[in-house]
Order: C-alpha cells, then sequence, then structure tokens
C-alpha cells in the first residue's frame, strides 16, 4: 500500500503556515512574560546576549572590589578609634606630669606608679586594636592597600603607625624609657646612671625638667592627631569610593537590563493581540474547509 501525501488547497495551506507563525510568537511571548527576558540566550540576539553578559561580568567585578573597599574601611575605622583612645590616653598622662609638676615627693611617687599604669594600657589598647589581623596603630611597618578596579592603577595606601609608649615613637625626647625616666622623676623605680631623672626634694630644681615631659606629651599628641586626621581622610575618601562603586555597578547592571530585559506591558498587549489573531485565522481555516466542503456537495 502506497502512501499518497495528501494535497492541501492554497487557501488552507496558508492558513495553517499563518496559524504556526501565530502560534510560534505566543510562545515567545510566554517565555518572555515568565522570564522578563526579551533575550534569553544568544540565540534570540547574539549582539545583545553578548553584550549584556560583558556588562554584568564586569559589574560582577566590581562587586568584589566594592567588598574589599568596604573592608579597608572597617579596617581604617580601627585604627581611628586606636588613634582617638590613644589621644586620650596620652592627654591623661599629661595631666599627670602636671600635678607632679606643683607635687610633693609622695604625691609624685603615687603619680609615677599612675603614669607606668597608664603607660602599660597605652601600649595594651594599640596591640588590641587590630581587624582582620592587621593593626595600624602598633607598627610602622604595617600597612593596607585597597585596589579599586582591575582595569586601572587606582590603589590606596595607608601606612601604619605605632603609639606604643614601649618604642619610643610617640614620645620620643627620650626613645623607649620615657616613661621608665619620668617615673624616675617622681622618686620611683630609681634606673642606674639616670641622676638628672633621680627624685626631686626640691620642687623648684623639677620644673624645668617637668615642662620638657610636658612638651614631649604636647608633641606626642599632636603626632597622634595628625596620624588620626590622616586616617580619617582615608575613610572619608574609601566611603566615597565604596559609593561610586556601588551607583557604577548598579548603572552597569541596568545598563545590561535595557538589552536584554521584556517590556512586560508591550508584551502583555502583544499576547493579547495574538491570541485574537490565532482565533481569526482558525475562523479563516474554517471558511477555507467550508469552500472545499462546497465542492463535495456536488457530488451528493
Amino acid at each position: 500500500m502506497s502512501n499518497t501525501p495528501v494535497t492541501l488547497s492554497a487557501a488552507i495551506r496558508g492558513n495553517l503556515l499563518s496559524l504556526q507563525a501565530t502560534g510560534d510568537l505566543v510562545d515567545r511571548t510566554n517565555t518572555r512574560l515568565s522570564t522578563g527576558k526579551k533575550v534569553s540566550s544568544a540565540v534570540d540576539d547574539a549582539v545583545a546576549f553578548f553584550q549584556d553578559k560583558s556588562l554584568k561580568d564586569r559589574a560582577s567585578d566590581l562587586s568584589g572590589r566594592k567588598d574589599n573597599i568596604d573592608q579597608g574601611i572597617s579596617t581604617l575605622q580601627t585604627a581611628l578609634q586606636g588613634l582617638q583612645s590613644a589621644e586620650s590616653v596620652l592627654t591623661q598622662m599629661k595631666g599627670i606630669i602636671l600635678s607632679a609638676k606643683s607635687g610633693s615627693d609622695v604625691q609624685r611617687a603615687s603619680l609615677g606608679t599612675q603614669l607606668q599604669t597608664l603607660a602599660a594600657q597605652l601600649t595594651a589598647l594599640a596591640n588590641d586594636a587590630s581587624y582582620q589581623g592587621l593593626n595600624l596603630v602598633n607598627a610602622t611597618a604595617n600597612n593596607i592597600k585597597v585596589q579599586f578596579s582591575e582595569k586601572t592603577a587606582a590603589v590606596l595606601q595607608v601606612d601604619g603607625s605605632d603609639v606604643r609608649v614601649s618604642t619610643g615613637n610617640v614620645l620620643t625626647a627620650y626613645g623607649a624609657n620615657s616613661v621608665t625616666m619620668m617615673a624616675a622623676s617622681f622618686g620611683i623605680n630609681q634606673i642606674a646612671g639616670t641622676t638628672a631623672f633621680g627624685g626631686f626634694s626640691d620642687v623648684s630644681a623639677s620644673v624645668s625638667v617637668f615642662d620638657s615631659y610636658i612638651s614631649m606629651f604636647d608633641s606626642g599628641i599632636t603626632t597622634v592627631r595628625t596620624s588620626a586626621a590622616t586616617v580619617g581622610a582615608n575613610v572619608a575618601l574609601l566611603q566615597t569610593r565604596s559609593d561610586f562603586t556601588k551607583q557604577y555597578i548598579s548603572t552597569l547592571t541596568v545598563g545590561g537590563d535595557k538589552l536584554v530585559l521584556a517590556d512586560l506591558n508591550e508584551e502583555g498587549a502583544n499576547l493579547v493581540s495574538l491570541q485574537t489573531r490565532q482565533q481569526l485565522g482558525i475562523q479563516a481555516l474554517s471558511f477555507a474547509n467550508r469552500s472545499e466542503q462546497g465542492v463535495l456537495s456536488l457530488f451528493r
């Protein structure tokens, strides 16, 4: 038995092809409405698809950079808090020197103990002011580098400072033994060979020495304030860069979306129009069938 092909009239064939095309458009529109995209793959529009991918990849890379910037901000904020606290402790220590300047030997001995306690606490504070293992207030060799972009050499480096009393980087007049020598001036913890800093029984004889200490603390406080100002300025810079990066990521994402996202209002209207066209196509096919049935009726 041979397979004889069915011959369709031109009218019916035309209507079928039209219905098939309309059905494809309905499927495409339904896909766009369900996914929200007019370009879901390179098959839909290769140029738009890869442009969108390039923009979204760039946005993703910058998102990682923004995370690093935000962590840099937290690191510098920790350092800034440490420097501000160090300034407060140094101010208290200066107050002790001022009190000792006009105090008696007994008062100086008590104040000297307070001075050493504050010095130890200042060093401990500096050692505790770390963020994720990085401390920018207890070592001048430490630094942080924040890279803003992989496409340019935009990098911010912030060097650390050292506010520990034991290193003599802040109280520089007498080096690392500043506090010990000051305590000796108060009549405690005498150091061999430092007779110039012995316990003073005559207050007037020690005034010039204490003035030197006060000057040293003034200088130290100024140094800490300068470091804090530098760190604060860099925090502001990183925050500005973080805000810019966030906005830039949004711009790239929106730009990519413009290439691939569908207008849901338009697609909804298209669907209604296509469904109407589909119904009209079915009616047209029905009319074509009736025409052929009219010819068949002549043989009855």
